[in-house]
């Protein structure tokens, strides 16, 4: 694959997608990974964007794919394109110039993304219904992407399920300035719709913590009542969170205790789910960006067999009020 920082990557090379499917179902969805250029991006002379053979995030890619990615598996063919993304310091260094991780996004990496969705609609699609997902600097990405890329290809956006872009705050502004868009206020609404949330501990409600990727005026949905009030989620509703078995070292779905709750105060869900221990450089770095109690990175492994049965109630219900 080509590591040079400049040209456009070919996406008809499949080398550049990690994940690109047979065709076995009616629906697809496109997954844009998070950051996983994360502490490569601060050594001395490291650059501002990964390139294509960077380990650190082809790892992570491939991680999150498993973690994240399989919970749209069941439903849809999954399409996951390498793009040469954000490292962590750059989007750190842009967030506190302007508020936000745009500025970062808007040069290669979003020329990379956009360039594998032109291929993938003109080669791909065939036409087929389809998802658009993400976490974190992904879900950023997702949103420029439904504020852009869509407005001007409003024919795609047309066949779209909905968007998850969780793990980034969508605000009633963006909501505002979008009116093509709207939040998802239930289980099985469908179209032009957004299903997003960040996922905090207590303790950041507690102390207004200071959280990377939440906003003012954030919204989040419930991932287990689907609800956007502060109706209470007991961890009984929780269909099985994706977690390390101790003993085998393998993943595997289970009970961490991970209830939810809406803050409306913060626009986020507050949940009491056991915290697994993290490398320490990396347990720095969470602290740094998302508060002492951020829950950033199980935004969806909390709540993982919930989404996963989310996907296929929306695109069941989406597939039903095309056939009527």
């Amino acid at each position: 694959m080509n590591n040079d920082l400049s040209p456009r990557p070919d996406y008809s090379n499949k080398d550049y997608w990690y994940k690109y499917p047979d065709i076995t179902k009616e629906v697809d969805s496109i997954y844009i990974y998070s950051t996983a250029y994360i502490l490569g991006s601060f050594e001395d002379g490291s650059s501002d964007y990964a390139t294509f053979d960077n380990e650190e995030m082809l790892i992570g890619a491939e991680e999150e794919y498993f973690s994240h990615a399989t919970v749209f598996e069941n439903s849809t063919n999954v399409f996951m394109p390498y793009y040469r993304q954000s490292g962590l310091r750059y989007a750190e260094e842009i967030n506190k110039k302007t508020g936000n991780i745009n500025a970062a996004l808007l040069s290669l990496p979003y020329e990379d993304v956009t360039a594998a969705l032109d291929f993938y609609f003109e080669n791909c699609n065939a036409g087929r219904p389809f998802i658009i997902a993400g976490h974190s600097q992904g879900s950023a990405m997702v949103l420029l992407l439904l504020s852009k890329y869509f407005k001007e290809h409003s024919d795609y956006c047309k066949r779209m399920i909905a968007a998850y872009p969780i793990g980034y705050s969508v605000t009633k502004e963006y909501l505002a300035e979008n009116p093509h868009l709207k939040f998802a206020t239930g289980e099985n609404d469908t179209g032009a719709v957004i299903v997003s949330w960040n996922t905090e501990g207590p303790k950041n409600a507690e102390e207004n913590a200071e959280n990377m990727v939440v906003r003012p005026n954030a919204m989040s949905i419930n991932p287990l009542n689907w609800k956007l009030d502060e109706t209470y989620a007991a961890a009984s509703e929780n269909l099985g969170s994706l977690m390390l078995n101790e003993e085998t070292g393998e993943a595997e779905t289970g009970d961490i205790g991970a209830d939810a709750q809406i803050n409306l105060a913060r626009g986020v869900v507050i949940t009491h789910a056991k915290v697994e221990p993290m490398p320490e450089e990396l347990a720095k770095l969470s602290a740094r960006f998302f508060g002492p109690d951020g829950r950033h990175d199980n935004d969806y492994t909390y709540f993982y067999n919930n989404i996963k049965d989310n996907v296929a109630k929306r695109v069941a219900a989406y597939l039903s009020s095309t056939k009527k």
